[in-house]
């Protein structure tokens, strides 16, 4: 390990907690984790065979990481639109992507559930989609006007004619479905440099999702009526978006007491 040295018989704790201590503040708590615990295995490994001091691998302190404690990634309302607006820079896919980019924007859909999408999931006389959530829950959506219409523009004027039941095919013979999610981020994160956005805080399909919810509870939707769409289980999960309403907040932050009194 370069950052320790090669002579192991001179690590120690401090050395240790240094390393630890750098790789902090050049990466984030998942990695951090993943290299934690290697170099707890290799400081084992190394004092197993005489190589290094006893239980040096105790000096590596846990990495804290608190549930829902970082802010959810999310974009402006303005770029959502533009990054849904730059499908018409598209020769070919432009309704099938559009479409697609809709239905995450204002729907907050998983990835999954826009790749697993069959035509008989739409039910056009009620409005409404059909899904199969996590644990295989069904839940029925309302579908909006704008995005109804541009399903149904892709499906008529776009969409290849084949016997597939998936909504969403690619582009190019063999015209088959998505065979993973991630197909749907990519699409995103297309749509992201087509519309000039350099720097977004993620260019994954869960980006324009949590875009929805914000721009949801921003817009005076009930934490409970988000927590619906989005098919929350626990109401935590769709409170995590309202740290990032500063409105909200400003209304019932607390003044800062000032300094003490002696």
């Amino acid at each position: 390990m370069p950052e320790l040295g090669t002579a192991t018989l001179d690590y120690d704790a401090t050395r240790i907690r240094n390393v630890v201590r750098k790789w902090r503040e050049q990466t984030g708590p998942a990695d951090l984790r993943t290299m934690t615990s290697a170099l707890r295995s290799f400081l084992r490994f190394l004092a197993g065979a005489g190589l290094c001091r006893p239980d040096l691998d105790h000096a590596i302190p846990p990495v804290l990481q608190w549930r829902l404690s970082s802010l959810p990634r999310y974009l402006a309302a303005a770029d959502v639109e533009r990054v849904i607006a730059s499908c018409d820079l598209l020769a070919r896919g432009r309704l099938r992507d559009r479409a697609i980019l809709l239905l995450l924007a204002r729907l907050g859909l998983r990835a999954g559930d826009v790749a697993s999408l069959k035509l008989s999931d739409i039910d056009w006389t009620s409005g409404v989609l059909h899904l199969s959530g996590k644990a295989r829950r069904q839940v029925r959506l309302p579908l909006p006007q704008e995005v109804g219409d541009a399903l149904l523009a892709y499906i008529e004027q776009e969409r290849p004619r084949v016997p597939q039941e998936a909504v969403f095919l690619m582009m190019v013979a063999p015209y088959r479905s998505f065979a993973q999610s991630s197909h749907v981020s990519t699409i995103v994160a297309l749509a992201l440099k087509r519309a000039g956005i350099s720097d977004p805080p993620s260019t994954g399909a869960s980006l324009l999702r949590h875009s929805a919810a914000t721009s949801m509870l921003r817009s005076g939707a009930t934490l409970e009526a988000v927590g619906t769409v989005l098919r929350h289980r626990s109401l935590d999960m769709t409170a995590h978006y309202a740290k990032v309403d500063i409105a909200m907040l400003a209304q019932i932050a607390q003044p800062w007491p000032g300094e003490p009194t002696c």
